[in-house]
């Protein structure tokens, strides 16, 4: 399970080191796709497989999830680790999660996420998210 949140810096050639804890349950390959609220997913191999399933269960006929698969399939790229820990972030998924120079990387459970440091902060910044209204929310979902 990853947890945690590190932060890093990328360098000029678009790569950023992976954190060791992060390492071994990524694998040497895994999946980058653009993620959710201006962020970066990162899936090991079999959690892939598992939400590439998912998605190839949705309905053709829904737009929503025709646009959702597409942007999710059409943004994503195999990684392997380099033999210092590093990974190249694409450029477009760089844009895509506005980052620059300084990132933050967060562990969620079943995945890596990537956030540029400045969004990172003011996504978990007090005065726009709360807790508490979230937790409310949760037992909307059975938790």
């Amino acid at each position: 399970m990853f947890i945690g949140e590190y932060q890093h810096n990328i360098d000029k050639k678009g790569r950023i080191n992976v954190p060791s804890k992060f390492r071994s349950e990524l694998g040497d390959r895994f999946y980058m796709t653009k993620g959710l609220d201006d962020s970066l997913f990162c899936f090991p191999q079999e959690e892939w497989k598992i939400f590439e399933e998912k998605l190839k269960g949705l309905p053709l006929t829904n737009k929503n999830a025709r646009g959702f698969v597409r942007l999710f399939f059409s943004g994503a790229t195999e990684c392997e680790l380099d033999s210092q820990g590093r990974i190249l972030i694409p450029q477009v998924l760089r844009e895509h999660a506005k980052i620059d120079r300084e990132l933050m990387i967060i562990g969620v459970g079943t995945r890596v996420e990537i956030w540029a440091l400045d969004q990172w902060r003011h996504y978990t910044d007090p005065e726009q998210i709360s807790y508490d209204e979230i937790a409310e929310h949760m037992s909307e979902l059975g938790i």
